[in-house]
């Protein structure tokens, strides 16, 4: 049996559909984690119910394995973010209302992309900018601030995005071009500096 970590998607799938390998689910878990997770924290800024949408998407998982009703046409991230952003969809419609977390929470996506080689003052500096841009990114409509948080912080393509977002290509890079000429409109107007 070949190494589970070099096996592809589809292969770490069948042999937990077919042989009930456990670690072929936990290498594919490991291997999509950190993308699904981000995905849904960007959209929920809360860590709590991050962790919670997160397990609720494995959960949905495991049961379409279980009962067969997976269908392996498709890449497995692509339908497992689908899942996860459905679930995001579903609270928010459920809860009318966003909830909104200090960047001063356990986790924030700014510190994993910090880099090491920054002096103090540079990663001060860099924070500020983050969380401006942060705020610019929350003020946008939800469509378009849906777009920019699954291209720039969940690295999806436009082809994914709009696959998950059940829109055209062209819909999805019109709402990523609208949403920069307003975050560019506000900086403007307000005379918001960057630096």
């Amino acid at each position: 049996m070949q190494s589970c970590k070099s096996c592809t998607d589809k292969d770490l799938i069948c042999m937990y559909i077919h042989e009930g390998n456990e670690k072929a689910f936990e290498v594919l878990l490991n291997r999509h984690k950190s993308k699904i997770y981000t995905s849904i924290y960007m959209f929920v800024k809360d860590r709590d119910l991050a962790n919670d949408i997160f397990q609720e998407t494995f959960i949905k998982v495991i049961d379409t394995f279980r009962s067969g009703k997976y269908n392996e046409e498709g890449k497995f991230i692509q339908w497992a973010m689908r899942i996860s952003h459905n679930l995001c969809i579903d609270f928010f419609r459920k809860n009318k209302r966003r909830k909104t977390i200090n960047t001063t929470e356990d986790f924030d996506i700014f510190n994993v992309i910090a880099s090491k080689d920054d002096n103090q003052e540079a990663v001060i500096m860099k924070e500020q900018t983050y969380k401006k841009v942060r705020r610019l990114v929350d003020a946008l409509p939800q469509e378009q601030r849906e777009v920019v948080l699954l291209r720039n912080y969940a690295e999806l393509s436009f082809k994914e995005i709009a696959e998950l977002t059940n829109v055209s290509i062209n819909t999805a890079l019109g709402r990523m071009r609208y949403a920069l000429i307003n975050i560019r409109k506000t900086i403007s107007e307000r005379q918001i500096s960057l630096q």
